[in-house]
């Protein structure tokens, strides 16, 4: 918590953050991370060095995960509930390399390495609510030794240090295993399904950073996700591309986000959910 970094400080207002994306020396994406003490000139400083550096920045505050990681958060966690769902690794991957990504979640998480969400979840497990769900296959894979590709295997198979991931039958097996022990019998999951639910859960994720203040504007979580996880500049982004389908098609992702998990998703609950979310969509327009 940066707030907390600068209490002791003799120059509190000069203390910021700058958050970089990986790979940093070629992610175009940094968030100048505004504290509760920060001055504008130091705000400013930060955004000067950002543009030297030739990077994109936008402005955030102190928050859990600050802009881009709180939405990516989101999107993952949906990827997972997909997979639990009766989706596959690959299909997941495929729907949205089909959307528009260069690459899927679960390609990006074995590149980025699954260590990483993996120290995320063992520190909000310790104030999270059980009733909350958690998909077990994500830890299965890591306490099985496989982090991604710098491990040769995650969600895929790197053998001989292939570039590329390809299919690993034992990870059918975690998931199957998974699935099994929750009494969760898969059922088909179409490719549109998976593109409207992942885009709907990012729009939880939007609504939670935009309404604690934490991003200074919604237009910052499409550059944000353009610029740092290869969103499709030609759609502008998710909440732009939102902007534009029929308030039919939101409604229904909405509700089957909401209803993926309660709590994960509970902002998109309840009878102004969908006022609200009409609102961020309108600030987007």
């Amino acid at each position: 918590d940066l707030d907390v970094l600068a209490e002791p400080l003799r120059h509190p207002e000069r203390f910021a953050g700058l958050h970089f994306f990986n790979p940093a020396d070629r992610n175009p994406l940094v968030e100048v991370v505004r504290t509760a003490t920060a001055s504008d000139r130091t705000i400013a400083t930060l955004g000067a060095v950002a543009s030297r550096l030739g990077k994109t920045a936008i402005l955030t505050g102190v928050g859990d995960g600050f802009v881009a990681n709180r939405i990516y958060a989101a999107y993952r966690t949906q990827a997972e509930f997909l997979l639990e769902d009766g989706a596959s690794v690959e299909q997941v991957d495929r729907a949205m390399q089909g959307y528009g990504l260069a690459m899927g979640p679960f390609t990006v998480g074995d590149l980025s390495g699954l260590d990483i969400a993996w120290a995320r979840r063992k520190r909000l497990a310790l104030h999270r609510d059980p009733r909350e769900r958690v998909v077990p296959i994500p830890d299965r894979l890591c306490e099985a030794g496989r982090l991604g590709k710098k491990t040769g295997a995650g969600y895929y198979a790197y053998p001989a240090g292939a570039r590329r991931g390809v299919h690993d039958p034992s990870v059918d097996a975690i998931i199957d295993a998974a699935r099994a022990e929750r009494g969760i019998a898969p059922r088909r999951i179409t490719d549109d399904e998976i593109v409207q639910r992942v885009l709907c859960s990012i729009l939880s994720g939007a609504l939670a950073v935009v309404e604690t203040g934490v991003c200074a504007a919604p237009s910052d979580v499409d550059v944000a996700m353009t610029e740092g996880f290869a969103f499709p500049r030609w759609r502008g982004g998710p909440l732009h591309d939102l902007a534009g389908r029929p308030s039919s098609w939101v409604d229904e992702g909405i509700g089957a986000v909401a209803a993926s998990c309660p709590v994960t998703f509970a902002n998109l609950e309840g009878a102004d959910a969908r006022e609200r979310v009409e609102a961020l969509l309108e600030q987007v327009r």
